[in-house]
């Protein structure tokens, strides 16, 4: 029995998340992000991994240069579309995924949505940059809309909530009702509750347990469990020893209603996405 289907548009293109679960693969080209170290920061290195994560099954490639791990230094506009243009532009050239521009800032998600990019990932949910919601309606972006209590730099400073699944549900929906008023329309947002920005292992944890509540918003929700530190916290496993915690996290976060889960593991993460669409539909595809 199929979904009933949950658009999300994304310039040209036309996704029903509904359908199967989507993946979207991981590529920071920064010096120093917490998981991949910098291993990408060489434009060619950055081209070559998403290449690879093209061929694994990624649907979206997301694509950063500015670290928004707890702490990290904010990067100029003009550093960071430096990083991020010429690997959006070759990316969009070379694969049919979705090219997603992880970014706060205007001018950035500008030159990469002119650069071949479709969707801008934007954890501050279009709060950071006056400009953004304008630059995402002139190109017809997609747009991912996140949660975060505080700033890179402030948001594990002891964050507290009274009810997290409800407060982050309300952010959520205010700020869906801020960019329709911005002129976007209800098809290009997806929504992510933000796991591990601004949140306790508690936080993380009730929020995965809690999902099912946000498909109460209409719109497709992606998660990002990957290698975080809350998985490390529960497992005691360091970063590089994460991805079990991180698959089972994220087949938990599809049993409980995400659409499209954030990943570094690809490959990995595909193959348990395929079993998931499989199980849900119960139907055997042909060999």
């Amino acid at each position: 029995m199929s979904a009933t289907p949950l658009l999300w548009r994304c310039r040209d293109r036309m996704i029903d998340c509904a359908a199967r679960p989507l993946i979207m693969g991981i590529l920071n080209v920064t010096p120093d992000s917490f998981s991949d170290g910098g291993a990408y920061f060489d434009p060619a290195a950055a081209i070559a991994r998403g290449l690879r994560m093209a061929e694994e099954g990624a649907d979206i490639l997301d694509i950063g240069g500015e670290s928004s791990r707890p702490g990290a230094a904010p990067v100029a506009p003009e550093e960071e579309r430096r990083r991020v243009e010429p690997v959006v532009s070759a990316l969009a050239r070379a694969t049919r995924c979705l090219i997603s521009v992880d970014t706060t800032k205007a001018s950035v998600a500008d030159a990469a949505l002119r650069a071949g990019a479709h969707i801008v990932n934007d954890i501050a949910a279009l709060r950071g940059d006056p400009e953004m919601a304008r630059t995402a309606r002139a190109h017809g972006a997609g747009v991912v809309l996140m949660h975060m209590q505080g700033t890179p730099q402030t948001m594990q400073a002891a964050p507290h909530y009274g009810d997290v699944a409800s407060e982050v549900r309300a952010f959520l929906e205010e700020r869906i009702d801020a960019a329709r008023a911005a002129g976007l329309s209800d098809e290009q947002l997806v929504i992510d509750p933000g796991i591990g920005f601004g949140k306790t292992v508690a936080h993380n944890v009730a929020l995965l347990a809690d999902l099912s509540s946000f498909a109460a918003l209409r719109r497709p929700i992606l998660v990002g469990v990957s290698r975080k530190s809350f998985l490390g916290a529960l497992t005691g496993r360091p970063v590089a020893d994460r991805l079990a915690p991180s698959l089972a996290a994220m087949a938990f976060a599809f049993a409980r209603g995400a659409h499209i889960a954030r990943v570094h593991d690809v490959k990995e993460s595909c193959e348990t996405a395929h079993l998931i669409g499989i199980l849900r539909t119960g139907q055997v595809p042909p060999p």
